[in-house]
């Protein structure tokens, strides 16, 4: 996708230095994956020719001024072209933003009718593609719109509103604009009750908002933690992987430790080092460390638990990251008394 995807290595994990790239681990919330039109429809030939024409911004500037109708067929029959049209081409992002469409658009948000509210939460996201975008779409007021969509809005509405707050995550002040805004909690919920692409498109907002310290603390009132065991104790889920990446920013703060621990996380961290893939036993150790570093009761659980052995063996057979993390997490475990506790962790983000 070029410079218009977004991949998580442009926040990297610098705590947990992980040996492969964790953008691997999400899926990649890009532009307006809910289905496509009846190529056949009246609307979808009239965009096609407006496309392929000269005359493109002038039937760009109509579908704005549509937008401001006050019929509610006609808002939704622009929106929905507006949306068609921004979904892949980055040029059209731009005209339709330069056009003045970003404010109607943020007002169908906030719409009592679901499928307009749908279109505009839709066009948004695709809109929010283009860097150039982001900044006004955040200054016109979109966070709190997007945010009650994440709450309200169809099923649709909710992956696409968690898309749009992901990229308007890239730029930092946003981070804590979103979360006080109160999107941490409901992106908690679509991850535990979404479907498959909610549950991803939730994963990887939060892993974006939860690099700010004050979005980690909402997350873990909001009972994150126990979703992110429920969904790693399922290894067939497809979302071990996600959540772990998510689970490892967390745990940076004390009560998202305590919490984990809370939830049953410790036997569900040593099973994936048995039986998980190379990628899940390395950042399943990393967790771990982070957990047992500072606490000689979370290392005595943690050996009591039985990871010694899968340690070892991961220790013998990982990658070269992934053997130095088993090796020191075992000195950990094995001499939890030790006074020299600080001197062997140092090498964890080595």
């Amino acid at each position: 996708m070029g410079s218009e995807t977004y991949t998580y290595m442009g926040r990297t994990i610098s705590q947990l230095t992980l040996n492969d790239d964790s953008s691997s681990a999400f899926s990649d919330c890009n532009s307006d994956r809910s289905g496509e039109f009846p190529s056949a429809s009246s609307q979808s030939r009239r965009l096609l020719i407006a496309c392929a024409s000269e005359n493109s911004d002038d039937f760009i500037r109509q579908l704005v001024s549509d937008l401001h109708s006050s019929s509610i067929d006609d808002q939704k029959q622009a929106a929905l072209e507006i949306r068609l049209l921004s979904k892949n081409k980055s040029e059209n992002r731009l005209k339709i933003a330069k056009a003045g469409a970003i404010k109607p658009l943020i007002s169908l948000i906030s719409s009592p009718d679901l499928q307009l509210q749908e279109y505009g939460v839709t066009a948004i996201l695709n809109l929010s593609l283009c860097d150039e975008n982001k900044d006004v779409i955040a200054s016109s007021g979109a966070i709190r719109p997007l945010v009650r969509a994440l709450k309200t809005g169809t099923a649709t509405a909710k992956e696409n509103a968690a898309c749009a707050l992901l990229r308007l995550s890239q730029i930092e002040e946003n981070k804590m604009a979103i979360g006080r805004s109160g999107a941490i909690p409901l992106l908690v919920s679509l991850l535990e009750n979404g479907g498959i692409r909610g549950k991803k498109d939730a994963s990887t907002a939060l892993y974006s908002l939860c690099s700010a310290k004050e979005n980690k603390m909402r997350a873990v009132q909001a009972g994150i933690m126990k979703v992110l065991v429920e969904l790693m104790a399922d290894l067939g889920s497809n979302m071990v992987d996600k959540s772990a990446y998510v689970l490892s920013v967390l745990v940076s703060v004390a009560e998202a430790r305590r919490a984990l621990v809370e939830e049953g996380g410790i036997p569900v961290m040593v099973e994936i080092i048995e039986v998980g893939s190379q990628r899940q036993k390395e950042i399943a150790v990393v967790i771990l460390l982070q957990i047992c570093e500072d606490s000689m009761a979370y290392r005595t659980m943690v050996a009591r638990e039985g990871a010694i052995p899968p340690l070892v063996a991961l220790s013998q057979s990982g990658t070269n990251r992934a053997k130095h993390k088993a090796e020191t997490l075992i000195d950990l475990l094995r001499q939890p008394r030790s006074g020299n506790l600080a001197a062997r962790t140092s090498q964890v983000s080595a």
